[in-house]
């Protein structure tokens, strides 16, 4: 079994490092972790972004059925993507292109709202597979300039991460239409990612547009839910207990759903 080692420096400085050394593993920051093969980066998961089979099954690019007969036959293996393509449900082409836009929008999350808590573990491989590598400093590079662009559109990245709330008389019908169809999908409950699965859409593409809502005073962070009162539970010695968080049930059950 492959010992977990700890690291310090910045995300990117260790990413650098990582590929000067040709390591292979997986970096883990505080949103996302980026998979390595001979220091190329191969795949990048963040809780924050869709993940490919999500973007292929919600597209209809590949039915549910096939995607999970794809993880079952080929994910011990680490050869997901090869069997998907192997079975006749995707060419190369198609699955390069879902695929390099999947890794893209979740390095941005994994670097941008990365934190400090920085870990790389050697050795670990991702069940998908090697699809097509990508070199450190082209990520880094994308990373920059989507982090950029998106700043200049409206500079609060609680955009990207936060629940959205829509402001009052708001009308999705007098928008462009993808801009309309994003801002139908706002809430209160819903965060970037989540919008960005139910259309099927990759999560950058999402974010653009609801950033230029933000900017047009259309969309805000949703305010934090009120604190959770703790009472005492009868006969338990004075002991107490939490009530459940209704906001963040209802996120897990869309969650749920989803999947």
């Amino acid at each position: 079994m492959t010992t977990a080692a700890r690291t310090g420096g910045s995300a990117p400085e260790l990413l650098g490092t990582l590929a000067a050394d040709h390591a292979t593993g997986a970096l883990s920051t505080e949103s996302g972790i980026f998979y390595l093969s001979a220091g190329h980066v191969v795949h990048v998961e963040s809780a924050y972004s869709p993940d490919l089979g999500d973007l292929l099954t919600r597209s209809g690019a590949v039915p549910p059925a096939g995607w999970w007969d794809a993880v079952e036959r080929a994910g011990a293996v680490h050869r997901v993507g090869r069997q998907l393509v192997d079975s006749g449900r995707l060419t190369t082409g198609a699955l390069e292109l879902c695929h390099l836009g999947a890794l893209f929008d979740a390095a941005y999350f994994a670097l941008v709202h990365g934190g400090a808590a920085l870990r790389f573990r050697p050795g670990v491989a991702h069940w998908l597979g090697a699809v097509r590598p990508v070199p450190v400093a082209t990520v880094l590079r994308e990373s920059r300039r989507r982090r950029d662009l998106l700043h200049r559109i409206w500079p609060d990245s609680a955009v990207d991460t936060a629940p959205l709330t829509r402001a009052a008389g708001a009308d999705p019908d007098r928008l462009p239409p993808r801009r309309g169809r994003t801002l139908a999908l706002v809430d209160g409950g819903r965060t970037a990612a989540q919008i960005a699965s139910v259309l099927a859409h990759r999560t950058f593409h999402t974010l653009v547009e609801l950033r230029r809502l933000a900017a047009d005073g259309l969309v805000t962070p949703a305010p934090p839910p009120p604190a959770t009162p703790v009472h005492p539970v009868p006969d338990a010695g004075g002991a107490a207990w939490d009530e459940p968080d209704t906001a963040l049930l209802r996120r897990l059950l869309d969650a749920l759903e989803a999947l």
